[in-house]
């Protein structure tokens, strides 16, 4: 049976089959070798999609419009300050009046329930770009860019290291029930995800056969990992005494290469960026002369290892968001 998904919200992954899934990252590949080849069919001629950012984003927002541009559609950015959304108009009078002019809507921004808001009311597909509970087109790059290391998803083990109740740890651990992966959630027990949805997770896996392991002892959990992966510590915005809490709290999660070696021989480095592994910007500057450190979830010789494939998980942001557009409005 074929997969069909045209019209559907890409809101998270729990939405979502296994064999839908894999068919979106079938896709995300399909289309990647034909824009390196120069094949590639312009799927979305005529279409227009709005983009709403309440939170600023270099790789979300550069593979929306990257690859939009190259299926033909236009593109139209509405930045934190470029709309009324959530100010003077509700999120549903905003989604009914976007929907009448665009073909599909990417958010990103803070709830989800704003999200899941403009898909029940704006009756266009729409894709969720980040919200504080999911990421899922990140989980989308991630997994493409284990496919084409690894060649497989299925029983391989990927840890996440740090806040395992992030958009980042909900997700992976979601995406790796969904694929029959192994997950461990490598995190003090004050960080481990939500109960709720981590039961959620354990019931998918008994379908898929993953395994789902809340871990707080890091050499436990990274042993034989064939996937290791961090998260920033603390989001931009929050106040000090969240930032003095999970510095603290975190530091034995860093991401070094005591951990890597405890790993299989192979292992994976990645992260969905941007990574405070060195003094290079305005933030990390920051954090050294508040708590003195040099590099802060990641170290600076794991992130430029030949474990790490940072990179390649950006640029799969770009062929696997380009998937989940054709898919839906194509």
């Amino acid at each position: 049976m074929s997969v069909n998904l045209k019209g559907r919200s890409f809101l998270k992954l729990l939405d979502f089959t296994p064999r839908e899934i894999q068919y979106l990252l079938d896709l995300s590949r399909d289309l990647k070798r034909a824009k390196y080849t120069g094949n590639e069919h312009q799927l979305l001629k005529g279409k227009n999609v709005a983009l709403m950012f309440q939170k600023d984003s270099t790789r979300t927002r550069c593979a929306f419009e990257v690859g939009a541009m190259d299926q033909g559609a236009g593109t139209v950015y509405l930045g934190p300050s470029g709309s009324q959304f959530g100010k003077k108009e509700s999120v549903e009078d905003t989604a009914k009046v976007l929907g009448r002019m665009f073909d599909g809507i990417e958010f990103r921004g803070y709830k989800q329930t704003d999200v899941e808001s403009l898909a029940a009311h704006s009756g266009v597909p729409v894709w969720n770009g980040l919200t504080d509970e999911f990421h899922p087109t990140q989980i989308l790059a991630d997994f493409l860019t284990i496919q084409e290391e690894k060649g497989k998803l299925k029983g391989l083990k990927l840890v996440f290291c740090g806040d395992a109740r992030n958009n980042m740890g909900n997700s992976l651990m979601v995406g790796c029930a969904k694929m029959g992966m192994h997950f461990v959630a490598c995190a003090p027990k004050e960080v481990w995800p939500d109960s709720k949805l981590v039961e959620q997770c354990q019931e998918i896996a008994k379908e898929t056969g993953a395994i789902i392991e809340l871990e707080a002892d890091v050499m436990k959990a990274s042993k034989d990992a064939d996937a290791i992966y961090t998260d920033v510590w603390v989001s931009m915005g929050e106040p000090k005494e969240v930032w003095d809490q999970r510095v603290k709290l975190l530091q034995p999660y860093q991401v070094n290469m005591k951990m890597i070696q405890n790993a299989k021989p192979d292992v994976l480095f990645m992260h969905c960026l941007p990574a405070f592994h060195d003094l290079n910007t305005e933030t990390a500057q920051q954090v050294h002369e508040q708590f003195g450190l040099n590099e802060m979830e990641v170290t600076d010789e794991v992130f430029r290892s030949k474990h790490s494939v940072v990179f390649e998980e950006a640029e799969n942001r770009l062929h696997t968001i380009k998937a989940v557009m054709v898919a839906t409005i194509g």
